[in-house]
């Protein structure tokens, strides 16, 4: 059954100035350790950011509003094959919990100016 879906758009330049502006300030607020390196990693970090930081901010509105969060307890990670998904940890990682969320599936797509991302939350409760 699915319990939530959340789609989000950014500007890549957006981000590009945020991270001008407030540096490691802003990165280290928003984005896991993990994320950084694989984004800073790419030949386009700020795309590689932007869609990360849609991802987040599209499970947030597939949880719905019930729930503080802080956007690096979602973390987008990417397996052997080069697939996202999104990983929960304090509040979301109880949340998901608390309600029987199973998995939450994403999808991340990028253009030169945009990224894009879509998250859609399964539970097993009916």
């Amino acid at each position: 059954m699915i319990y939530g879906i959340g789609v989000d758009i950014v500007k890549v330049e957006r981000v590009r100035e945020i991270v001008e502006k407030w540096g490691e300030r802003f990165l280290h607020r928003v984005f896991t350790d993990q994320e950084i390196r694989y984004c800073y990693g790419k030949k386009s970090p700020y795309l590689s950011l932007s869609v990360r930081f849609a991802a987040k901010e599209a499970c947030v509105k597939a949880v719905g509003s019930k729930l503080p969060v802080s956007l690096k307890d979602i973390e987008v990670v990417n397996d052997i094959f080069g697939k996202p998904a999104i990983k929960t940890y304090g509040n979301v990682d109880i949340f998901f919990r608390e309600h029987f969320l199973q998995e939450a599936h994403l999808s991340l797509s990028h253009e030169k100016d945009y990224g894009i991302a879509c998250v859609v939350i399964e539970s097993d409760n009916p």
